[in-house]
């Protein structure tokens, strides 16, 4: 599985891409949110310092704007309207799945529902050119640095420590008690026991 190829990338490939791009991306926003806000501050849905939205817009990103590589306005342009489609196509969902979202644009000028704004998308447009001109070689240089048999033990160690966070995270914000749960269930075992025994 982990060698068949995508689009002239294998799978071992992207999906260590992925993981640098979501930590990257985890970075560049926790940085920058810290000194708007003067502290710290985690911008990860979960605890650890990974936001796979990062991830996933990178290297969709990447496949859908490889085409407009050679020419950087129209690829400036281009990554800017996707990005920005796409980031209000995930707080539309963030929106009808937990009844909020992560991030609020409402005092930024030029801002639609608070969800995009015209300073992000300006943003977006240097992201998609630094990523697809410079950065996503590097990340993939970086992605060959490991053997495909520690550096797949590597990945999955990652990706199994995030995946439990993220599900730990996820469950929190839709209010998921476990404990609460599986009372819940022992509550209608004895019922339906008391009623067929």
């Amino acid at each position: 599985m982990w060698i068949n190829g995508i689009l002239g990338a294998d799978v071992w490939h992207l999906v260590a891409a992925f993981c640098i791009y979501s930590v990257l991306g985890w970075l560049v926003e926790s940085i920058y949110m810290s000194i708007c806000n003067h502290r710290l501050t985690n911008r990860g849905f979960a605890k650890g310092p990974f936001c796979p939205i990062y991830g996933f817009g990178a290297l969709v990103g990447y496949f859908l704007l490889r085409p407009f590589a050679g020419n950087p306005v129209l690829l400036y342009l281009t990554g800017a309207f996707i990005a920005t489609v796409f980031e209000y196509l995930v707080g539309r969902a963030m929106l009808r799945i937990f009844g909020e979202v992560w991030w609020d644009y409402r005092e930024k000028p030029f801002n639609y529902q608070g969800i995009v704004c015209l300073e992000s998308t300006i943003a977006w447009g240097f992201y998609a050119v630094i990523i697809i001109g410079y950065l996503h070689k590097a990340v993939m240089n970086m992605a060959t640095w490991y053997t495909y048999g520690p550096g797949l033990w590597v990945l999955r160690i990652i990706i199994i420590l995030f995946t439990i966070d993220f599900l730990h995270q996820f469950l929190s914000a839709l209010h998921f008690n476990v404990m609460e749960q599986r009372d819940r269930l022992m509550e209608k075992y004895e019922e339906f026991k008391a009623r067929w025994y």
